[in-house]
């Protein structure tokens, strides 16, 4: 369920930082014509970001973490690692998990991405948002936003067994440094059927 492809390069240039970015359609950053050419050195990408069709200019080297924590402010989604090693900054990316922080953003030009804060609807948590709540298992927080991205991904996927020891190892690449891996089990558990 890890990032391939570009990853290397995304984490050798370091990320975040190091290019500049706009979004437009009301999200953080500097607001321009969509019409207007992009900036010197950096590309147009597209995408649907929680059903919510966003265009913004990158830098080749912005990794997907930052420009969906810094230009679109979606803060749910956590730098961990920043290595692809914690999985804190899980999202789903046309309907599979990867590691944001090891993808750039040039690379998901009308890519369908959703975040944690795309899973819950007005008044509603997500089945695995309310089985995380329910066992207690969020831990100290951080990455508990990648730990739903993941859970979320594997209850969906008819290819990953519904053992305890199938779902631990589909959700290896999170590491949680509470203790609660435990809790975290349970709730993916009883979350099963809901999704």
């Amino acid at each position: 369920m890890k990032t391939v492809g570009m990853s290397s390069l995304a984490a050798a240039t370091g990320g975040a930082g190091l290019g500049s970015s706009w979004a437009a359609d009301g999200a953080a950053g500097v607001n321009r014509d969509s019409t207007d050419a992009p900036a010197d050195g950096t590309t147009r990408v597209t995408f649907k970001i929680n059903g919510q069709t966003k265009q913004m200019d990158v830098a080749p080297n912005v990794i997907l973490l930052d420009a969906i924590r810094d230009d679109l402010a979606l803060t749910g989604t956590k730098k961990g690692c920043d290595h692809g090693q914690c999985g804190a900054c899980n999202v789903h990316v046309n309907g599979r998990v990867i590691n944001s922080c090891l993808s750039l953003a040039v690379m998901h030009d009308g890519d369908e991405i959703t975040t944690v804060e795309g899973l819950s609807e007005p008044g509603r948590l997500h089945p695995v948002q309310q089985a995380f709540l329910d066992h207690d298992a969020y831990q100290c927080g951080y990455c508990t936003s990648g730990q739903m991205m993941t859970a979320t991904y594997v209850l969906a996927s008819e290819h990953i067994d519904s053992s305890d020891e199938a779902v631990r190892e589909a959700m290896s690449g999170n590491i949680c440094r509470c203790g609660a891996y435990k809790n975290i089990l349970a709730a993916v558990q009883s979350a099963r059927g809901k999704v």
